[in-house]
């Protein structure tokens, strides 16, 4: 799955400072969520979801293997 946080955190124009903050983690546990080294979990990736007023499918989109198998 590709990350979309990133994405939707910039659209928002949000800082990932103060999303960080608003989610009780640290900076570096949101740019591994970013960038797909880690992942939330589901208590955490609904927390965002509502924090960004989106859905939890908003967040992650499939990757090109994920689209053809």
């Amino acid at each position: 799955m590709k990350s979309r946080i990133g994405e939707i955190i910039d659209q928002r124009g949000y800082k990932k400072r103060y999303i960080a903050e608003m989610m009780g983690i640290s900076q570096n546990q949101l740019s591994n969520w970013v960038t797909g080294k880690s992942y939330p979990t589901a208590v955490k990736l609904f927390e965002l979801a509502e924090l960004l007023d989106c859905t939890v499918d908003d967040l992650y989109e499939k990757d090109d293997k994920e689209r053809k198998a």
